[in-house]
């Protein structure tokens, strides 16, 4: 075997008492979540849970309080940044690109982790960035310059970037936000399509049951943690989210899907 390869019976990524406090305000405190190999993890909660805030303490772009992250069974913050980019990829809910560059520059960006005055840029990289459009269905944006898409677009380009960066581990933070309803179901598909690990915070509760399990945050702690409808109970959905739900089956698939109502 590789010793570069990561033993699958560990975490790829993990984190023990993991805590973050700004001023007199707890955003997270004592998360303890192992991320297993090849699954994708959902993770959901009400606004200001904390979804955000651990995902970027999770891609190491802030650093916490308390508590430790280890990614492929080594303390996240020894590593370098390089070594983490090439490993480790986050899209998040608000990414800015310079506003001049084009799109095909933009998820060029992407390659960066790559790149060394030993491997400048080849054939092959050109590739991994066309593909990456290709992947999100951006390829006929290519030429336009950033600041002429919209928000949709914008949204499948930065997913596209991260593609380039060919990450183990994919950490998206509500990535169909802006998104029709046709990219939603394509961006989905490629998520859980993708030969990557994967961390994905969602608000539709219904898109969150497609994934492997789920992860409940509520006023910065985790609350619940297991597959989808063993999570998701009417209980739950009370409790943490504040309505009342019941499930139904697609007579299509025979796939259950959540019904909410507020009484």
């Amino acid at each position: 075997m590789n010793a570069a390869m990561p033993v699958i019976d560990q975490p790829v990524l993990s984190c023990s008492g993991l805590g973050l406090q700004i001023r007199d305000v707890e955003l997270l405190d004592e998360i303890h979540l192992d991320i297993r190999h090849g699954e994708t993890l959902g993770l959901i909660g009400p606004n200001g849970s904390g979804k955000s805030t651990l995902l970027k303490l999770l891609a190491g772009v802030r650093m916490p309080s308390r508590g430790s992250i280890h990614l492929d069974g080594q303390c996240l913050k020894a590593q370098s940044r390089r070594t983490i980019a090439r490993t480790l990829a986050l899209v998040e809910q608000q990414a800015d690109t310079l506003d001049a560059i084009s799109v095909f520059d933009a998820v060029a960006l992407g390659r960066t982790p790559w790149l060394s005055a030993l491997s400048s840029w080849s054939a092959e990289d050109t590739e991994i960035v066309h593909q990456a459009l290709r992947n999100v269905d951006a390829a006929h944006l290519t030429t336009r310059t950033w600041r002429s898409l919209s928000g949709g677009e914008r949204q499948r380009v930065h997913i596209a970037r991260s593609l380039a960066q060919c990450p183990r581990i994919l950490l998206l933070d509500e990535p169909t936000n802006h998104l029709d309803i046709q990219h939603q179901i394509g961006i989905l598909n490629l998520v859980h399509a993708l030969p990557v690990t994967t961390v994905i915070a969602l608000h539709d509760l219904n898109q969150a049951l497609t994934c492997d399990r789920l992860a409940v945050l509520e006023r910065g702690r985790l609350v619940a943690l297991g597959k989808p409808l063993e999570v998701l109970t009417p209980h739950r959905l009370l409790q943490t989210f504040g309505v009342h739900a019941h499930y139904l089956v697609d007579p299509f698939d025979g796939a259950k899907i959540l019904r909410f109502r507020s009484w």
